[in-house]
């Protein structure tokens, strides 16, 4: 297997290497770049498409699934869970600006007083547990739901992550850097190998989508699942995949690293829920 380091020397961005200090704004221009140049007849926003911006006949069938798209159903709950009071007379809505209507590109953020990564699945639970509600299990089912509203009340607003001169906040973006790169698991292979490298390639039948692009189509609806699930499910899908062991979601790790590729998507349209029809791999 070529290495990752040796495709992208030239934007030096080395997989695992702590050595090489990390610069955000540069990172991403290069990050952005180098799809450019892989992938020399896509515009910018072309890759809000995802996988589908690849093959045309892939892109034509996920086109006509969208005339009854199977994500529907969960905007439908997560939309009635949203709009109902808690029994303390509050709503979900309350815990966010513009009560909760079009605010996923305000997500991840770090929190400079909490000096952590802070996820919309994140913000979601602890507002239940402020009003003393009990917290959604993760992954899948109704909090998948509810992002699956509040990602459809954002479509089209442009990804915006921005990484605080806080040091704290730099080391996060550091280590879900440090992540995406770096081998793990009795495959050896980083997240990178799949979504950088091989992008654009098929593995075992499948299309393997550019890391730019993804982050913005989640939750997502696949067809192995057969439901929506979160961007942290499939962190741990992938990891499995990996033979590695997965983290929990919303642990550090992978909140880190939702942190690091959505400031590599600034830019990019917001286009969730989404629908994988890939068996293995995307969305």
């Amino acid at each position: 297997m070529r290495s990752t380091g040796l495709l992208l020397a030239a934007i030096l961005l080395l997989p695992g290497t702590a050595a090489v200090a990390a610069d955000p704004q540069a990172d991403r221009l290069a990050f952005q770049r180098y799809f450019s140049l892989r992938f020399p007849d896509f515009s910018l926003a072309t890759f809000s498409l995802g996988v589908y911006a690849l093959d045309e006949n892939l892109r034509q069938r996920w086109e006509d699934s969208e005339e009854f798209p199977p994500y529907e159903t969960a905007i439908a709950a997560g939309r009635q869970y949203f709009l109902t009071a808690f029994a303390n007379g509050g709503h979900l809505g309350d815990c966010f600006g513009n009560a909760g209507i079009g605010v996923g590109d305000r997500y991840p953020y770090f929190d400079v007083k909490r000096g952590e990564v802070i996820t919309l699945e994140l913000a979601i639970n602890e507002c239940l547990a402020s009003n003393n509600e009990k917290p959604l299990a993760p992954n899948k089912g109704m909090i998948a739901a509810i992002e699956a509203y509040m990602a459809f009340t954002s479509r089209g607003k442009i990804i915006a992550v921005t990484v605080p001169d806080d040091a704290r906040a730099q080391e996060a973006y550091a280590a879900g850097r440090r992540f995406f790169y770096a081998r793990r698991g009795q495959l050896n292979m980083a997240c990178a190998h799949c979504h950088v490298d091989y992008s654009g390639r098929r593995m075992n039948g499948e299309l393997l989508s550019p890391a730019l692009g993804q982050i913005g189509r989640f939750p997502v609806y696949r067809s192995e699942w057969n439901e929506v699930g979160t961007l942290h499910r499939r962190f741990r899908q992938c990891t499995e995949l990996m033979q590695a062991r997965p983290f929990d979601a919303q642990s550090p790790e992978y909140r880190n690293l939702e942190y690091f590729l959505g400031y590599m998507n600034n830019g990019l349209a917001l286009t969730g829920p989404a629908t994988s029809l890939m068996a293995n791999r995307g969305p």
